[in-house]
């Protein structure tokens, strides 16, 4: 079964920095899809990151510039620099693979930034 597990998470002064960390077991195939969306209190969840066949990467337009998402074998990583209060939100990773594209979501983890 995969099982994605989000670390790294906690309170932030504006303007600062995280790394979130997403280890994930069970994985079948080969450079699942793997990624972070975030959802802030009232709002739906919402894509930041995604790493597609190992190397590609996508951004959410908020964070551009900002974020920055890697892969290392089962472990995928979000490094945020320049966070802003809009940024507080649950981060959640994700893989996604197989012949019907199974997503799997990690428990979350909570990034609050102070303004």
């Amino acid at each position: 079964q995969v099982q994605p597990v989000e670390s790294g998470g906690g309170l932030v002064q504006s303007g600062g920095s995280l790394r979130l960390s997403c280890a994930v077991s069970g994985i079948g195939y080969s450079l699942p899809e793997m990624g972070w969306y975030r959802q802030a209190p009232g709002k739906q969840r919402d894509m930041v990151a995604e790493i597609t066949g190992g190397t590609r990467t996508n951004y959410a337009d908020s964070v551009k510039g900002r974020f920055t998402i890697s892969r290392d074998k089962n472990t995928v990583y979000l490094q945020m620099n320049s966070l802003k209060h809009e940024d507080t939100a649950v981060y959640y990773c994700y893989c996604r693979q197989g012949p019907i594209m199974t997503t799997d979501w990690g428990q979350g983890t909570l990034v609050t930034v102070s303004s």
